[in-house]
């Protein structure tokens, strides 16, 4: 079989760009640290109010620097909305849903999360630098969508 000189320069090209998006990935994953973060767990979305540790959200110092932030995400909030932490702490997010899908992303740090009814999704970062670093909803859920945010002020 007979393959023309610009259908074969196509495959050629087409070959390339699919190894140089392996590439790619396996750069992001191995050198960069760029993981798909998994579920942590599952929770009933309808019994939030009363699992622990969804039933206290907030901040728990858990020593050495190291804290826990307990967040339920519901339409249109954050609760709690504002944490404080002090300059070098590490903070792993742990999140959970009401209702709809949410997502969770901090500015400033590789913290990106989708929360998804159901599955409890925990995220860490770690603040080296004083100030404020919002976090925001970047998955659509519904008319108040754009009101859904917090933060986390390091002193």
């Amino acid at each position: 079989m007979r393959i023309e000189t610009y259908e074969r320069m196509f495959m050629i090209l087409a070959a390339l760009m699919l190894a140089l998006g392996i590439v790619g990935i396996a750069i992001g994953a191995l050198v960069a640290g760029v993981h798909v973060p998994s579920p942590a767990g599952r929770v009933d979305p309808r019994a939030l109010s009363s699992t622990p540790p969804f039933d206290q959200p907030g901040l728990r110092d858990l020593g050495n620097s190291k804290y826990e932030a307990v967040i339920v995400a519901r339409a249109w909030q954050f609760q709690p909305n504002e944490i404080e932490v002090p300059v070098g702490s590490t903070v792993t997010f742990t999140l959970a849903s009401t209702d709809v899908i949410h997502g969770f992303v901090l500015a400033g740090t590789n913290a990106n999360v989708m929360v998804i009814p159901g599955q409890i999704a925990q995220v860490t970062a770690r603040f080296d630098q004083p100030g404020e670093y919002v976090w925001v909803c970047h998955e659509y859920c519904g008319f108040g969508h754009h009101q859904m945010y917090g933060k986390v002020v390091v002193r």
